[in-house]
């Protein structure tokens, strides 16, 4: 067999495994896309002719205010939580809420900038351990704070919101909140990253995942009754469901050996029977933009990588052992989209190798060598399949990254999703490595950037 025989039928062999992979994927995302679809003409044709669509102002009224308490872990954040205090304090719409910021005693530049917002809402609250800890661990120490704060005022909170260090709220995020917290016990905004013009691929790609995944997969899993998973930032659970966890986890809501301690949450408190909802409302009649949470994202790769990491490890792998498959149909096909990110890298990186073997072999036949033999009828039929769901889904990208940023960031999504999958493939890679080590053992965090330019403007 020649080298250029053997060649061929490796690419062919691992083209063959990428197709059949990329085809299941596409048909299970092709079926989110038909579910969105579908709900959205129903409620067009039937509760939209009878009722007018919600707004967060309309929905949050004048109703008289509960306390609301954000909880904002924090650790080497020195140069972006003053900024994000004095921001939020500027902006939040509402009457009664505090601000628990934790920082550790090793951290002092953290604590210097909490304590120079003097404003009786902000509260540092210090983690007696030298950091970093994990995140879930900090906001362990907030809680148990919380419970002695409560005690000390005599009143309970209503509702407890996660932010972090570098978000920039919104101003009706707290009513709306307030609102909601009584009728489910997890509420979670969409996540909106900002766009950042010196990084516009490896940061951008994180604007067109999330236009897509806080667009619509979010609104589907909803719909089919799987529990909504929290995103770590601009979310809240109500009082009386956070009471819960400590009763079934050893005293401490937060899982303090998690990745991704907020997606756990959402789906121990869907498992403990307490309604779950996503919430995407404009905050205005006729405004384009919705209430959510934004803020900058990782702009470099390797931070990228890192932050992916963290999250496929804690999702995919750690998650499967940790939650398991438990829950109905619905839940359990959300849970399977949710690990499907290492098969999927690997995948990726199969399509990948295979493209660059057929290149080479093409480029040598071009130069005089025999050319390669034909791609059997069983992979061209596949290849023909995949072209045409790959196209459905880059239209679905530039659709949804249009409507949130405009048209000249739709179509740079197109190529931006090579720089998405380079990055899956990279991530999944160092999540294994770290899984295979029994995972991260203190705070794996990203070097954050408030964006005080808009801010000012």
């Amino acid at each position: 067999m020649t080298l250029q025989l053997a060649l061929a039928q490796v690419a062919a062999e691992l083209a063959l495994f990428a197709a059949l992979g990329f085809l299941f994927f596409s048909l299970d995302d092709l079926a989110v896309d038909l579910i969105y679809f579908g709900r959205a003409l129903w409620r067009s044709l039937t509760v939209y002719r009878r009722h007018p669509r919600s707004n967060a102002r309309s929905l949050v009224g004048r109703a008289s205010p509960g306390w609301m308490v954000v909880m904002i872990p924090a650790w080497d954040e020195g140069a972006v939580i003053g900024d994000m205090l004095r921001s939020t304090l500027a902006r939040f719409d509402h009457g009664d809420y505090s601000l628990l910021v934790g920082y550790y005693r090793n951290d002092p530049a953290t604590r210097v900038a909490i304590e120079a917002v003097t404003d009786p809402r902000v509260v540092a609250v210090e983690v007696p351990v030298d950091g970093p800890t994990t995140k879930a661990d900090c906001l362990n120490h907030l809680y148990a704070f919380l419970l002695r704060h409560e005690a000390a005022r005599g009143r309970r909170a209503r509702g407890i919101v996660l932010h972090d260090a570098e978000d920039l709220v919104h101003p009706l995020e707290l009513r709306l909140f307030d609102r909601l917290v009584g009728r489910a016990g997890v509420v979670q905004l969409p996540v909106v990253p900002l766009p950042d013009r010196t990084s516009p691929w490896i940061g951008g790609h994180y604007c067109d995942e999330f236009a897509e995944s806080h667009g619509k997969e979010l609104v589907v899993r909803e719909a089919v009754g799987a529990a909504i998973p929290l995103a770590g930032v601009g979310c809240a659970i109500s009082r009386e469901a956070m009471a819960r966890l400590p009763v079934a986890h050893d005293g401490k809501p937060f899982a303090g050996g998690s990745m991704t301690e907020d997606y756990e949450m959402g789906l121990r408190l869907g498992a403990l029977g307490e309604r779950t909802m996503f919430v995407r409302l404009p905050a205005e009649a006729g405004e384009p933009g919705v209430v959510a949470s934004r803020g900058h994202f990782p702009a470099t790769l390797g931070a990228a990588v890192r932050q992916k990491a963290r999250w496929l490890g804690g999702i995919a792998f750690a998650g499967w052992d940790r939650l398991g498959w438990r829950g109905g149909l619905g839940e359990r096909w959300f849970r399977l989209r949710d690990r499907r990110g290492p098969l999927a890298a690997l995948l990726l990186l199969a399509g990948y190798v295979a493209a660059l073997l057929w290149g080479q072999l093409w480029l040598a036949a071009q130069l005089g060598a025999p050319n390669p033999p034909q791609p059997s009828p069983l992979l061209a039929t596949l290849l023909q399949v995949n072209f045409v769901l790959l196209l459905w889904r880059t239209l679905m990208r530039i659709g949804f990254t249009t409507q949130l940023y405009g048209l000249g960031e739709g179509l740079a999504s197109v190529p931006r999703i090579v720089a998405g999958n380079l990055i899956a493939i990279l991530a999944a890679g160092r999540a294994f490595g770290l899984h295979a080590k029994g995972g991260p053992t203190q705070w794996d965090k990203t070097a954050h950037v408030f964006p005080t330019e808009l801010v000012r403007s």
